[in-house]
């Protein structure tokens, strides 16, 4: 991987939470580390899909992988990068609050791609995801 230009988690929240809708998700950073980055997401009655089984929306899973892929990316470029192309996959229902793990798997020059993981409030995975960014021009 290229050099990073590596952020502190309070910079990232910092710079996470000037998104209404990251404020809207309750996402708070847990740790940042060179190309790596772990949120949680407080759970809100607004993600559920189903009353009747109480898990939440693969809509907001799907935001959770991609905006921790990317921001896994910021920490790493120290500015944000757009969103080219994602995929994710669902594993089990979601409930409750939520933790994600993000992960930088190669930088380029023009496009970059990351890996994350959303895990339930009993760390089971709920939902994975890959994404690939464009990066900004230097």
């Amino acid at each position: 991987m290229s050099e990073s230009f590596e952020l502190s988690a309070a910079e990232v929240q910092e710079k996470l939470l000037k998104g209404p809708y990251h404020q809207w998700l309750g996402l708070e950073v847990e740790s940042v580390a060179k190309g790596e980055i772990t949120l949680r997401a407080r759970f809100r009655d607004e993600w559920v899909v189903n009353t009747a089984g109480g898990y939440i929306h693969g809509g907001i899973l799907a935001a959770l992988v991609d905006l921790t892929a990317d921001w896994a990316l910021v920490a790493w470029a120290g500015k944000g990068v757009p969103t080219l192309d994602m995929r994710v996959d669902y594993h089990r229902p979601a409930r409750g609050d939520l933790r994600v793990k993000g992960k930088v798997l190669k930088v380029g020059k023009q496009f970059s791609s990351a890996e994350a993981w959303v895990y339930d409030s009993e760390d089971r995975l709920v939902a994975s995801g890959r994404g690939l960014y464009a990066m900004p021009a230097a």
